[in-house]
C-alpha cells in the first residue's frame, strides 16, 4: 500500500477579518506515483499541456488544495444549528459571506478563488514531485516539506467521517455506516460499460434515496427482517398458491416508482402508482388500513428503498411481520433469472433496463403493442419516460401525452405555451387501495 504524504496548505489571500482568517493545516492523501519534478509554463496553461498520466495527478491535486480551501474556511456553526448523522456542525466563512451548507461554499470557491486554487494544485504537485524525488532522504523531506509560517492545526480531510478503524480493509465497504459482512458479493458481471456510468462520483449523503425522513426518525436498525433470494422465493411461491383466497394475509409489495413496476415485477405484487420514493410514506399513511394485520413481503431493485421502507412500514406498528427481499432484484435474478419476476429491471443509468427473461409485460401507450423500451419525452420542459413503439415513434408520436406533444411542436415554431402537462395533472399523487 503507498505511503500518505503530509501537505500543508495555506492562503495566499489576506482574511477580510479575524473570524475569516484562513489556518495552516496537514492533510494526508496516499501519494501518487510521480517519477520526476514537474514544471509548470504558467497559472492558466496548468494541467492543459499534460500527457494522460500527469494529468490525473494534476486532477488529484487539484481535488486536494479545493478540499483544503474549503476545510481551511469551516467556523463553528451557530449553536440552536443541528447536527446531523454525518457531520459535525459546521458553517464556512468566506469573503464577509457565511455559507451554511456545502453546495453554498463550493461555488463561491469555485467562481471567486479559481487563482488561489491553481497556485495551491501547483504547490502541492511540486512538494509531491519533491517528496518522491528525496524519498530515500527523510531529513531532507521534511525540509522540503515545511512552508513558512507556523501550524496551527493538524487536521484529516475525513475528521467527521465515522471511526472505521476497527474494520479490516476487507470490510471497509459500508452500507448506513455499519459493518458489510460479505463485501465482495457474488460479483456477477452485468451488460453495460463506462459509458453506462459517464458521472460517477462518490459522496456522503443523509439518505441515499431521499424518502423525505431522516435517519434518526426512521433508522436501518429497525428494517423489516431480511430473506435472502431463495428464502424470498420460496415465499413468493407460497404466497402465489394462496392467492384470491379470502383468508389470505400476505401482501408482495413493491417499493418501487410506476415507471420502473410498469416494465417488470414480481407476479401477484402490489405495485403503488407513485412517482417517487418520497411519496412512499404518504402512501403508507393513507393505506394503512390495507397492511393492518398483514404479512408483508417488501422488494426493491437493489435493497436500498427496503432498508428504509421496511423501517417506516414497521414503525406504524400495524403489520403482523415485515420481511424484505436481501439485495433487492438484482441478488434475486442472478439465482433465479427465470424464476417468478418477470420483464425487465428499470436501472438508473444509460442502460435503462436489465433483461433476464423473454417477458414483455408493458405496452405502447398509442398504439398498444407489447412493448418495454423507454425513451425520453421529446417535449424539453418535461422529458419524461415513454413507453412508444418503433412505429408510432416513425408517426411523430414521441411524447408523453398529447400537451406535451403539441408544446414540444410550439416551442420548435417559437410560440410558448404554458398547460400543464396531461401525465403530471391526470396523476393522483398518492393513490388510496381498495380493501
Amino acid at each position: 500500500m503507498p505511503s500518505c504524504s503530509d501537505i500543508v496548505m495555506t492562503s495566499s489571500l489576506s482574511p477580510p477579518n479575524r473570524d475569516d482568517e484562513m489556518e495552516s493545516c496537514i492533510l494526508r492523501f496516499p501519494d501518487p506515483d510521480i517519477k520526476e519534478p514537474l514544471s509548470f509554463t504558467s497559472k492558466t496553461s496548468l494541467g492543459v499541456e499534460f500527457d494522460a498520466s500527469v494529468r490525473k495527478k494534476y486532477t488529484f491535486a487539484k481535488k486536494k488544495a479545493f478540499a483544503l480551501f474549503v476545510q481551511a474556511k469551516e467556523v463553528t456553526a451557530a449553536v440552536n444549528c443541528p447536527l446531523t448523522a454525518f457531520r459535525r456542525a459546521v458553517w464556512w466563512k468566506c469573503c464577509r459571506q457565511t455559507f451554511k451548507d456545502l453546495p453554498g461554499i463550493h461555488r463561491h470557491v469555485a467562481a471567486q478563488h479559481s487563482s488561489d486554487i491553481r497556485e495551491q494544485t501547483a504547490l502541492i504537485l511540486k512538494q509531491l514531485a519533491d517528496k518522491a524525488s528525496i524519498s530515500n532522504n527523510p531529513t531532507s523531506m521534511d525540509k522540503a516539506h515545511k512552508l513558512n509560517g507556523p501550524i496551527c492545526k493538524s487536521q484529516e480531510i475525513s475528521d467527521w467521517l465515522p471511526d472505521t478503524s476497527h474494520i479490516t480493509k476487507e470490510q471497509g465497504c459500508c452500507f448506513s455506516f455499519c459493518p458489510v459482512s460479505a463485501p465482495h458479493g457474488r460479483k456477477t458481471l452485468l451488460a453495460g460499460g463506462a459509458h453506462c456510468f459517464p458521472d460517477l462520483r462518490v459522496a456522503v449523503f443523509e439518505e441515499i434515496v431521499p424518502m423525505g425522513i431522516t435517519p434518526d426518525k426512521v433508522s436501518y436498525k429497525d428494517t423489516g427482517i431480511h430473506l435472502s433470494p431463495k428464502v424470498f422465493h420460496q415465499e413468493v411461491e407460497k404466497y402465489l398458491s394462496h392467492a384470491n383466497q379470502a383468508n389470505d394475509t400476505t401482501i408482495l409489495l413493491d417499493c418501487r416508482n410506476f415507471y420502473e413496476s410498469k416494465i417488470g415485477n414480481f407476479q401477484g405484487s402490489l405495485a403503488p402508482d407513485i412517482r417517487k420514493f418520497s411519496y412512499f410514506p404518504s402512501y403508507v399513511d393513507e393505506n394503512l388500513e390495507l397492511f393492518k394485520n398483514k404479512r408483508v413481503l417488501m422488494y426493491c431493485t437493489g435493497g436500498i428503498r427496503c432498508e428504509r421502507g421496511s423501517a417506516y412500514l414497521r414503525s406504524k406498528g400495524i403489520c403482523k411481520e415485515v420481511y424484505q427481499l436481501k439485495g433487492g432484484i438484482h441478488k434475486y435474478l442472478e439465482e433465479f433469472p427465470d424464476g417468478f419476476y418477470r420483464g425487465k429491471l428499470f436501472v438508473f443509468d444509460e442502460r435503462y433496463a436489465l433483461s433476464s427473461n423473454e417477458d414483455v409485460i408493458s405496452v405502447c401507450q398509442y398504439c398498444g403493442i407489447l412493448w418495454d423500451q423507454y425513451q425520453l419525452c421529446s417535449s424539453q420542459h418535461c422529458r419524461q419516460l415513454v413507453l412508444t413503439c418503433s412505429q408510432c415513434r416513425g408517426k411523430g408520436l414521441t411524447a408523453c401525452c398529447p400537451v406535451c406533444q403539441k408544446k414540444g411542436l410550439a416551442l420548435a415554431s417559437g410560440q410558448m405555451l404554458k398547460e400543464e402537462c396531461e401525465c403530471t395533472g391526470r396523476r393522483q399523487r398518492v393513490p388510496i387501495e381498495q380493501v
